[in-house]
């Protein structure tokens, strides 16, 4: 019977195995994903015991990657991706070619050919999102601005893959191994057609998606049904990155969130987002569970120190040069931080140009097993490397002449221009953030002919303010250097637009010290944290859902012609 129900048999015991492991994984204080890639390990072909159907495990993992993917683009614009483009585009292109330098050096010294060193390389320099989002959204940093830049560098990272992917099989007769039959031809005409089906797929999906996806989620809701609607989204997801990948070569996880991203425009996203939660849950779960099956626990005994040598390029390596290259771009510690900590494991795309490259004969079979033990050994650090991101800053910040050198203060965005007029010196608003909501106060404040100061995170957007004249500095606001630089000593009023809450407290206790007398106003979305500083003093906060409700309140009362 086990036998005339794969389907089912894996889903049950990889669900099963993978609830138990998680939740013995929680009580002994380590992350639930290192039980579902416990559970993937013991069910997996190298282990003795029941084996489950490997490849029904694959699809289903892939469909989970499908769905997480459309949740990351349900939440993540095109302004999003633009804002951040001046740092991901190089940023991730560097840092491939030095973890692919990194890792095809290593390789090398093994022995090994250079179309392996390089197909080796290339499959440690590339993380997975899917880890990548679990872990943002576990720390709550997934739409933040250091979660943004994480998230553009990794879809960056996806379409230089797919493009390797595709430009593999024609250059592996070059490289030392074998070619397909039907993927000889010139190089130059298979780089422009994939560039061409690329170009293609992402101009179809702004140009019209965005106008009929929404349209469609719009007249499904429009019938009340809530299972239409749930079919609707899964469908969306699933369909669309099949056609991506069917008709124009891209990868699943890369449809899915441009799917996603388009589907954002309809006013029913924030639903669909919950609606499909659920689904994203359970199937991510059968991703990390499909990653332990594919694990070979004898490499740990059989080649210990290549293996050791593949997690320090994954985790240390590739990270410090990410963080490094962020700090080039004269970006925060703590961005880079975050970054360096986003791309310190290899997922998806890592299995699937390993496994390419054995079957091209460019890559030999250990090569495959050190990638798969750098994966899983990775993903299952990966979260408490970003537990230690707060620890690290804090001893970074403690070493005065390391923080100081870290500090780019060289950067020209980082303080005032010195021809900036005397009104926004002293005086003037802080306003801390430049979203939508720090937009829309600086716009009154502007009508006004209030003086203020904007302190943001983003470059791009320090940079475009100052195109247009408007006093601004670049930096995160917890580092007091940032405030100093925005005068806040002789300010009249701070704004903090940002909701973090940590970081609001930062920013709270620094604006203090450097000028005890001045007046607060912030924004938060956690209640309780809302209501502690409002009883400590801390200045006039205005909780999100409070400001919302008062709002719609008067609207209605004034309908009525009951307001006071």
């Amino acid at each position: 019977m086990l036998h005339t129900t794969p389907l089912i048999t894996t889903i049950a015991t990889a669900l099963g195995l993978a609830l138990v492991l998680g939740f013995l994984s929680v009580r002994l204080k380590l992350p639930a994903l290192v039980g579902y890639l416990l559970a993937g390990v013991l069910i997996g072909p190298f282990t003795p015991g029941f084996v489950a159907n490997t490849a029904i495990a694959g699809e289903l993992a892939e469909i989970g990657v499908m769905l997480l993917m459309f949740g990351v683009g349900l939440h993540f614009s095109l302004d999003d991706l633009l804002e951040v483009r001046k740092i991901a585009l190089p940023g991730a292109a560097l840092q491939i070619i030095v973890a692919t330098a990194l890792g095809g050096g290593v390789a090398i010294t093994w022995g090994w050919s250079l179309g392996a060193a390089l197909v080796f390389g290339l499959a440690l320099s590339v993380a997975s999102t899917v880890v990548l989002l679990r872990a943002l959204e576990a720390n709550g940093t997934l739409a933040s601005l250091n979660g943004r830049i994480a998230m553009g560098w990794l879809i960056v990272e996806d379409l230089v893959m797919v493009l390797v992917l595709v430009l593999l099989p024609p250059l592996a007769g070059v490289l030392g191994g074998e070619v397909p039959g039907n993927q000889g031809g010139n190089i130059w005409q298979v780089l422009g057609m994939t560039v061409l089906k690329v170009t293609a797929f992402i101009a179809l999906m702004l140009m019209i998606g965005r106008r009929v996806f929404p349209a469609l989620l719009w007249q499904v809701a429009s019938t009340g049904s809530r299972e239409l609607f749930t079919l609707c989204v899964v469908a969306a997801a699933v369909s669309i990155a099949y056609a991506s990948s069917a008709l124009f070569g891209v990868s699943f996880a890369l449809g899915a969130f441009f799917a996603g991203m388009v589907m954002r425009e309809s006013e029913f996203s924030h639903r669909a987002a919950e609606e499909s939660l659920p689904l994203r849950e359970a199937f991510s779960v059968l991703f990390f569970v499909s990653v332990g099956m594919l694990f070979n626990p004898l490499v740990l005994i059989e080649r210990p120190m290549q293996v050791l040598a593949v997690v320090g390029i994954i985790v240390v390596g590739k990270s410090l040069a990410a963080a490094a290259l962020v700090l080039v771009f004269h970006y925060p510690l703590k961005t880079a931080l975050t970054v360096s900590a986003s791309l310190a494991q290899i997922g998806e795309f890592s299995f699937i140009l390993a496994g390419l490259g054995v079957s091209l004969k460019l890559l030999p079979v250990e090569g495959q097993n050190l990638i798969l033990a750098g994966a899983l050994i990775s993903i299952a650090l990966n979260p408490l490397v970003f537990a230690g991101i707060k620890p690290l800053q804090s001893w970074i910040e403690s070493r005065s002449k390391l923080n100081r050198m870290l500090a780019q203060r060289t950067d020209p965005l980082a303080e005032l221009p010195m021809a900036t007029p005397e009104r926004y010196l002293s005086g003037q608003v802080v306003l801390v953030g430049y979203g939508r909501v720090g937009h829309h106060i600086g716009e009154k404040l502007a009508e006004r002919d209030i003086p203020y100061v904007i302190a943001e995170q983003n470059r791009e957007t320090v940079e475009r303010l100052r195109a247009k004249g408007m006093p601004a500095v670049s930096g995160d606001c917890s580092d007091p250097t940032v405030l100093i630089q925005a005068h806040i000593a002789k300010a009249s009023m701070l704004v903090i637009t940002t909701s973090n809450t940590f970081t609001v407290r930062q920013i709270i206790q620094t604006a203090r010290m450097l000028n005890p007398g001045i007046e607060l106003a912030m924004r938060l979305h956690d209640e309780k944290e809302a209501d502690l500083l409002q009883n400590e003093g801390a200045g006039k906060v205005f909780f999100a859902e409070d400001e919302l409700a008062t709002g719609m309140s008067r609207h209605v009362l004034e309908r009525y012609g009951k307001s006071s």
